[in-house]
């Protein structure tokens, strides 16, 4: 039980801190570099808020139904990954490829 916990409250607080950026913009240089992939994406403002919700959403839900909170973060790691796959490297999607294999691990645990 203590792993589910010590995976839940890393995969919270990484969700938090992106989320949190992504829609408010609190630490300039991270959001400035969010955007501009979001942007070479081909996706706008609006859709980099809309992620940044659903990652707080999802960490969120690590408190109150773990479970589909472990499902929704790791969704949202599986787009991130698609994106960085399709535009970028691995290099740049490793991020997203160790929240999703930390989403999934914990999921499958719950």
């Amino acid at each position: 039980m203590m792993m589910v916990t010590v995976m839940s409250v890393v995969l919270g607080l990484f969700f938090v801190l992106a989320g949190s950026v992504k829609l408010l913009g609190w630490q300039k240089q991270v959001f400035e570099i969010q955007l501009a992939y979001f942007r070479s994406y081909g996706l706008s403002r609006r859709a980099m808020a809309m992620v940044g919700a659903l990652e707080l959403s999802g960490a969120a839900l690590l408190g109150l139904y773990p479970a589909a909170g472990a499902l929704l973060l790791a969704l949202v790691s599986a787009g991130a990954l698609s994106f960085h796959l399709r535009f970028d490297t691995l290099k740049e999607g490793a991020a997203a490829l160790m929240t999703l294999v930390l989403s999934l691990s914990l999921w499958s645990l719950l």
